[in-house]
C-alpha cells in the first residue's frame, strides 16, 4: 500500500477504516466487516486509490486488495 489508499482493518472485535500513512481512523467504527468494507470501498472509489482489508491492525499475511482498482474504473 502506498500512503494515501484506505485500509480496512480490525482491532478488538471492532472495524475501522484509515488512510495509509495516517494514525487516525477515517469516519466511525463498525460492529460488521461488510458495513466497514463498504464505507471503505466507497472512500477508496471516491478518492481513486487502492482500498486493502486486513484482518487485523498492522502489516499482516491476513490481507488482499480488491481485483480492481478504483482507477482502472475511470472511463468506464
Amino acid at each position: 500500500m502506498t500512503a494515501g489508499d484506505i485500509e480496512t482493518f480490525h482491532r478488538n472485535g471492532i472495524w475501522f477504516n484509515r488512510i495509509e500513512g495516517e494514525s487516525q481512523t477515517l469516519g466511525s467504527s463498525f460492529l460488521s466487516e461488510a458495513e466497514a468494507v463498504k464505507v471503505g470501498r466507497s472512500a477508496a472509489v471516491a478518492r481513486q486509490v487502492e482500498h486493502t482489508v486486513r484482518s487485523d491492525e498492522g502489516p499482516s499475511v491476513d490481507s488482499f486488495s480488491y481485483d480492481l482498482h478504483p482507477r482502472e474504473l475511470i472511463g468506464r
